[in-house]
Formats: C-alpha cells, structure tokens, sequence
C-alpha cells in the first residue's frame, strides 16, 4: 500500500514491492519541483533513490532490470520496464555529465546518481588520483627483514614495503591472515625513519572494532618497540563529531587532522560518506592504510569503497617504484599484479582456523556451489550441512547449561570464555529463521523467563555507552556476584563487571544476525540460512558467517539455500570501478558515455 498519489509506472512498481513509500515521495517532489513528468524519468528518480536505501551509490540503468530484486512478499508480477531511458538526457531535473551544472540528479556513463553521491564519489576519485600521482614518500626498508624472518614469498613483508611507499594503501585478507601483525611492523618501520616520529591515529568505523585494533596493536607493541600510548578511536570521533549535522565533521578540509598516518581497521564497513569525509580531511602529507576483507559484508549504508579500491583499474603511471617484481612478489598473478599498482596486496594464509575452515571460506569466495557442499556433505566433525535444528538445538542446551553453572557460581572469566565456544548466526533479524524468533526460542529451552536476565544469558550492546566504555556490538554474559547480578564483559586486564541496572541499550544474544558478527570470533558457530528466495541470502553474508568459527561450522538449512547464498552476490553499483572523463572532456579507459537506448 503506497499512501501517495502515485500513478503509472510508480504505482506498478510499488505494488509490486520494488519501490517503497520514500522512493516514490521523493520521486513526485522532483516532479513537482523540477517540471518532469515523463514516468521513465520518474521511475529512474525513484530507483535512485531505492538504490541508495539498498546500498548503491547510483543505479546502472543497463542491468537494473536485472539487478533489482522485488519484495519477497509480493505477488508475482512481469514489470513494464522502458524500452530506453533517453528521455533523462534532457529532463529539467537531470545533469548529464561529469561537468554539467547541479540538478538533483547525475547521468553519467549510464549511471544515474542522486547528486549528493556523485559529489561524494567524485571526491573520493580525485582524492586517489591526486594522492597516486604524487610522489613517491621517501623511506629507508633496510630494517624490514629484521621485522619479517620468514623466507620469500613473505606477503606481510610485501604489503609494509608497499604501504610504507604509498600515500593511499590497502592491507586486505581474511579472519587470522596477520593483517594487524602486518600493520603493527609497518608503523615500526615509519617510526624508525630519520626525523620526528610520525604522528598516528589508529580508527575503526565502530567502537567496537576501534577497541579490538588497539587490543591488537598493543599486544604486539612490545615484540617490535612500538609506543605503548597508541590508542584507537571511532572515525566519527577522530574526525570530530558535530552535533548540527549528521554527515560533517570538525575537521574537513579546511581544519585536517594534525597525523601523519592514519590507518583504518574494518574499512570494508565504511560507507562512500565517511571515506569522502575521512579523505577531505587528511593532510596532503599523511599517509592512509586502510585494512579489512572486500569479501566480507558491505557498510550498512550506501557504498562498498574498499572493495570498489580493491577491484579499481590501475591508473595510467600508477605503482612506479613498487617492488612488483621483488621477491615478495614472485608468486603473484595478474590481477594481484595490477591490485598491487594501486596499493592494494591481499594477504591468503589464515592461522585463525583449520584447513577445513580455510577450504569452505575460499570455495565460497570464489563461488564455487559444488565444491562448497562437498566440504560440508563430507563425513567429520568440523564442517556439516543439516536440514533441521534438532541437533543445533542439543548443542544449545548444552553450552547454555555449562554457561549457567559457571554464572551461578560467579566465575565470570570462565563465563566469557564460554561465551566465545558456541554461537548462532541468523541472516534475518525477523521471521523465522530471524534472531528475534531464535533467541526467543532458545530462552524457552534453557527456561528462562521473558523479561528477566538469568545467570548465564549473553547480552549484546546495541549503542556506545561511554560512560562505561561498552561499544555497539559488544558482548557480555550475566554473572551472580557477591552484590547480585552483574553484567562480565572482556576487557584487555581481565573481565570488567557492570551492574544491570546501568546497562540501556542491551539486548539477549543467544544469536546474532551475521552483520552483527562481523568482527567477532568463536570456536564454534552455526549459521542458520533462510529459504534460497530470501533476498539476504548472499554469498558474502555466507563467507563472513563461516570465517568467524575457528573450530567447526554447522550449516543448518537446505543444499538449495546453499546454492542460493553462493550464487547471489552483493551489487552495489558505484562508478568507482570505472574510469571516467575528467572535467573538460579528456578521455580516460571507459570515458565514452555509454548509450542509454
């Protein structure tokens, strides 16, 4: 039910679930204002809008008939697509170009963006040009087989070597690949260049991740002499929150950031936005490192910049002076060749788990369906395929049950190491295979009573709490103590006990949905899948569910559920990728305006 007036092709397309209430108001606003009235004009003003809801930062109108996936909930129903959108190349409220004067929206390349995100990509663009095309930083890496002992090809040693020569870099890899041992040996090597020691900022999209990026660093200052005062923050916090607006920040660039480098954790989360902001604010002279898996899931909000620099065509020039042909490098393929021109080295050998583990993650990241099902349907322990929950649903009981004792008799360290062996993972957050359903249902079967927190329930933190240094995404586990029941949470020396009664924004964690995993690491997980036609089924929500086990994965669900997941990847569509004109009309690789007809 759409409450607007909507007519036509907007009335179509919202009944048949492709478009929601917000699409189609902004849609008939633009009308309104701009003087459209054409209907393939205003179905494209709406897809734009829908693209971003969904994450993308335009709409490509050459596959969006293909792309766009209707609500689950609605009827069935063939759509009338336009046969062509030539009639956005001279609408009132369309700028056709790279350099045409604002409109609401952008045509460009047969991308259609809402300006806002055109601005904002077209900053991050330049931003990396300009930061690729100037040269080199000079740095002295004679220090560096001190750091890395190991024989070549070493590509942690590699990927120091190329950051610590980049002004732009990006250190990716799976769970346990040693991205911030690498990052720790590369601020090392930046410290002990000749003049004052750089200044550092370390940051993560959450304070979650910021916590555990310093956690990490901290623990290996001492095997290499870095400064035991490095701290982490939140990326809002580092570009300094402002309480009049949502997406501006203190330092812009009219005030950078007083650092020398600056490295980024968990940048597979960060939005077109907050990379926009975060560029605009660095000083021409600092360097940026940004850190994370592009095969992970993307931001919540619009944009998948790490994996869009990752897969990003090398520009003309760019990579001179990287030692693509060194040791390090030998065993590198093409296209790890070319990511390696624009900075970008991806590190492959996991020590976090198993070769079971290590084979599933890399069959589904590579979407191979067949090999995947045979890895769980083979015979052991560490990896199974199961139709129903029966035997998920013992397995609950039973770490709840040990859970428990150790609460009731107070040992909280024993209780958070509990709370790391098992967890259940949900794609949905509603429904019935949603997290709201299951920790519902697993309540019931370890007997707890709605609206109580017994002894041995896990808490999850859905807000920063700086009052008691808990970040959104932070887990905890109820503990009876000598002065009743306290909330444990991990902490660097040791567990850390709050009181329930200060604790705002908790929630139980029997499961977590996988987008509220990422991050995390347990023994043991098991994924619950939804039906195939479920448009959450992904293949990175799949990869990212199975590489937070380091022990064994249970896959609960159906073989086509499977298949589903790994078939259907992530489109966020993005100009990034693509090489566009600059201002001015000079051809780049893919500067030809692709035709809308």
């Amino acid at each position: 039910m759409i409450p607007v007036r909507a007519e036509g092709l907007l009335r179509e397309f919202a009944d048949a679930g492709v478009l929601a209430p917000a699409d189609v108001h902004v849609a008939l606003r633009l009308a309104r204002l701009g003087g459209e009235q054409r209907e393939p004009v205003l179905l494209a003003a709406a897809l734009a809008v829908r693209g971003v809801r969904a994450g993308s930062v335009c709409v490509d109108l050459a596959t969006v008939a293909e792309s766009v996936v209707p609500d689950e909930d609605a009827p069935p129903v063939e759509l009338a697509w336009p046969a062509e959108w030539t009639a956005l190349e001279d609408s009132p409220v369309v700028a056709v170009g790279v350099d045409a004067p604002w409109r609401p929206l952008r045509l460009v390349d047969g991308l259609l963006y809402l300006d806002r995100y055109w601005q904002q990509e077209q900053l991050v663009r330049r931003q990396l040009d300009e930061r690729a095309a100037r040269p080199a930083p000079a740095v002295d890496l004679t220090g560096l087989d001190t750091l890395f002992d190991g024989s070549a090809p070493d590509l942690q040693r590699l990927a120091t070597a190329v950051a610590a020569g980049r002004w732009v870099s990006v250190i990716t890899g799976g769970p346990g690949t040693g991205k911030t041992h690498t990052v720790a040996r590369l601020l090392k090597v930046l410290l002990d260049q000749p003049g004052p020691p750089p200044r550092i900022a370390l940051a993560a999209p959450t304070g979650k991740a910021a916590a555990r990026l310093q956690e990490s660093v901290l623990e290996q200052a001492a095997a290499v002499g870095l400064p035991l005062d490095l701290t982490a923050s939140t990326l809002h916090r580092l570009l300094g929150w402002r309480p009049d607006s949502r997406s501006r920040f203190r330092h812009d660039a009219g005030n950078h950031l007083p650092y020398d480098v600056v490295v980024v954790d968990e940048s597979s989360m960060v939005s077109l936005t907050m990379m926009a902001r975060l560029l605009e604010a660095l000083r021409p002279t600092a360097r940026l490192v940004l850190v994370g898996d592009p095969d992970q899931l993307t931001p919540v909000d619009a944009g998948a910049v790490l994996s869009d620099l990752v897969h990003r065509p090398a520009a003309d020039g760019a990579g001179a002076g990287l030692p693509d042909d060194a040791r390090d490098a030998a065993d590198l393929d093409a296209d790890e060749r070319r990511q390696l021109r624009n900075g970008v080295v991806r590190l492959r050998v996991s020590q976090r788990y198993g070769p079971g583990i290590a084979g599933l993650a890399e069959a589904v990241r590579k979407g191979e369906a067949d090999r995947v099902l045979e890895l769980l349907l083979a015979t052991g322990a560490e990896l199974t395929l199961e139709p129903d929950t029966a035997a998920l649903e013992e397995r609950i009981r039973a770490v709840a049950a040990e859970l428990r004792t150790a609460a009731e008799g107070g040992d909280a360290e024993r209780c958070l190491a509990l709370l790391g062996r098992h967890r259940l993972l949900c794609a949905h957050q509603r429904g019935p295979a949603g997290v709201a359903t299951w920790n519902d249902r697993v309540g019931r079967l370890i007997g707890a009573v709605p609206g109580e927190w017994p002894p041995g329930a896990p808490l999850l933190i859905t807000a920063n709490d700086y009052e008691n240094e808990l970040w959104n995404g932070d887990t905890g586990v109820v503990v009876r103590t000598a002065d009743g029941l306290r909330a444990a949470f991990l902490r660097g020396t040791g567990p850390d006990l709050v009181p329930l009664s200060r604790l705002s924004a908790v929630h139980p964690a029997h499961a977590l949905t996988v987008h509220r995993s990422q991050g995390s690491q347990f023994e043991e997980v098991a994924v619950l899948l939804p039906p195939a036609s479920s448009p959450l089924l992904t293949r990175e929500l799949l990869y990212t569910a199975v590489t937070r086990a380091s022990r064994s994965v249970r896959i609960v669900g159906s073989e086509e559920s499977v298949r589903a997941a790994i078939a259907r990847q992530v489109v966020r569509a993005s100009g990034l990728r693509r090489r566009m004109d600059p201002p001015g009309g000079a051809p780049g690789t893919q500067g030809a305006r692709s035709p809308l007809a």
